[in-house]
């Protein structure tokens, strides 16, 4: 059984907003268009942080540019 999404993290990849779901343990789980309909669901009465700079992103976001990370937007998920 797969661990519950934990994370969304919406981050500038080559011009286009990408979603990407992550567990609590910073697993990708999922990846998709950051303008669909479900993000506006998800995201619903939610902040987000605004940087996946902090080093327990390293790993998860490795192939992003820190420009992209420092602008991306981190949702902690209600599970």
């Amino acid at each position: 059984m797969q661990a519950p999404a934990r994370y969304l993290v919406i981050i500038d990849s080559d011009g286009a907003q990408t979603a990407m779901l992550f567990t609590a343990a910073r697993l990708r789980v999922a990846e998709f268009d950051a303008g669909t309909e479900e993000i506006a669901v998800m995201t619903t009465g939610l902040a987000p942080t605004r940087s996946a700079t902090a080093p327990e992103w390293d790993k998860a976001l490795a192939g992003s540019t820190p420009a992209a990370r420092a602008a991306a937007e981190v949702y902690e998920l209600d599970v």
